[in-house]
């Protein structure tokens, strides 16, 4: 199994497809001409978590046999988990599936080719390093990182490795933020001279787990191995299952939500990260004991770096006590505003007649236009198999075939992941964050930022 699946990576590599990668890029019957197809892609499962099974699973579902991919292994470290996830995964696939208590034991069994990574927001840049090094492309959940030692890390691995690795930003793998990219790019929107990302709920068991608590004992787990690189604590059950709310193994709203909406920033302009990010906020309505913010406010400077006189400000605003669960992105120029709620470019806030005659100029108002193949983002944490994931899933499952980049390669999760640990650092000081492109470190008050 093993030599033919290398063998098929090879051919197809050499076959060089010029496969389009959309949701639709590969027909049935497109897909049958592609060398090695017959030879099935083994998969594991790095994390038997909600994400994994609300999204994972049911996206995996919708593409594997067709693309002919298998899941064979799940690999977590608590005991409830890992015999759930085996369990799972066997009724979905009609065979046995082995449940491994750790990642050696999963990549020493040499059994799987590729895996889902779905742990931790801190653990998925050093569980990325793991799979490449043993050989696998990965489907690494966002955030990417959260220190920049993680990340440059990770980079490093997954660019040296050539494997696949896809970043799960499933909005690059949306028909509409196609259309909103191609627009922007195309120059007919104009410079961009603001965004404004928000996303707002009001939760007050979001990223809580209380079901949960009680079965977690510190003996069916593996702690230690848990926290991995970071600062030691005494085993606590929430912040394993809760980590979202804990720093410094989530940074909460800027890693979980942040991250995607930033990541468009970067795709639609082409700028690898802010100049400069300012935050505030507080834990101003949920006082459970957590540590991370349930309001946040950053603004962000963002603009060509060797030229200070040109740019444009992102802010993106979140609160956990108020909301519809609806998130915004809108970018705006001189003429009006691409919004991503509608899905419309429209000449909303552009230069009047009036106002551009008083100083003798001449007006600037976008066309109104619909976005293609418009695709609503489902925000909640449970998506089903929403439309963007299962796309996203699929491209990548359709590049582990060709051997091409997918959607969101690893430089969009190191680029995302800089934009966060900035925040997390503007956070954590209360100063502005800068970043040093000659060392690629975040930067506060002269200093490194670490946590």
């Amino acid at each position: 199994m093993e030599n033919s699946r290398r063998t098929f990576i090879k051919q197809a590599a050499i076959a060089g497809t010029g496969v389009l990668i959309t949701k639709n890029a590969w027909s049935a019957k497109s897909y049958k001409r592609i060398i090695g197809a017959n030879d099935r892609v083994r998969v594991g499962v790095v994390g038997f978590s909600d994400r994994h099974k609300s999204s994972h699973i049911p996206s995996f579902m919708n593409h594997c046999k067709e693309l002919n991919f298998e899941v064979v292994g799940v690999s977590d470290i608590w005991k409830y988990r890992r015999e759930e996830g085996a369990a799972t995964w066997k009724e979905k696939m009609q065979h046995d599936v082995k449940a491994y208590r750790n990642n050696e034991e999963l990549y020493d069994s040499k059994t799987v080719d590729a895996v889902f990574i779905s742990t931790a927001d801190f653990q998925h840049a050093r569980h990325a390093i793991e799979a490449v090094k043993a050989g696998c492309d990965a489907y690494v959940e966002k955030p990417f990182a959260e220190t920049m030692e993680d990340n440059r890390a990770a980079l490093k691995a997954v660019k040296e490795s050539g494997k696949i690795v896809q970043i799960g930003s499933q909005r690059r793998s949306g028909d509409n933020y196609h259309a909103a990219n191609d627009f922007i790019r195309s120059g007919k929107f104009g410079p961009i001279t603001m965004v404004e990302l928000t996303w707002n709920v009001n939760q007050p068991g979001r990223w809580r787990r209380p079901e949960l608590l009680s079965k977690l004992k510190e003996e069916d787990t593996d702690w230690k191995r848990f926290i991995m690189n970071r600062p030691y604590e005494a085993f606590d059950p929430r912040k394993y299952l809760e980590y979202r709310l804990f720093w410094p193994y989530s940074s909460g709203l800027a890693g979980q939500w942040m991250s995607h909406q930033i990541d468009t920033v970067h795709w639609f302009t082409g700028l690898k990260h802010p100049r400069s990010v300012v935050a505030n906020g507080g834990i101003y309505m949920w006082k459970d004991g957590r540590r991370n913010w349930d309001t946040i406010l950053a603004a962000f400077d963002y603009g060509p770096l060797d030229d200070p006189s040109t740019g444009f400000q992102v802010t993106f605003g979140s609160r956990m006590h108020n909301g519809d669960e609806h998130p915004a992105e809108i970018y705006y120029s001189n003429g009006g505003e691409l919004n991503l709620i509608t899905n419309k470019v429209s000449p909303d806030g552009g230069l009047t007649e009036k106002m551009a005659a008083a100083m003798g100029m001449k007006a600037n108002l976008l066309p109104e236009i619909s976005l293609a193949n418009t695709q609503q983002v489902v925000a909640s944490a449970n998506t089903g198999g929403d439309v963007l994931t299962s796309n996203h899933v699929r491209n990548w499952m359709e590049c582990v075939r060709s051997r091409k980049q997918p959607n969101a390669p690893v430089e969009a999760g190191y680029s995302h992941s800089i934009a966060n640990i900035m925040t997390n650092a503007a956070v954590h000081t209360g100063v502005k964050a800068t970043f040093d492109e000659s060392t690629q470190e975040v930067m506060t008050n002269g200093k490194v930022f670490k946590y």
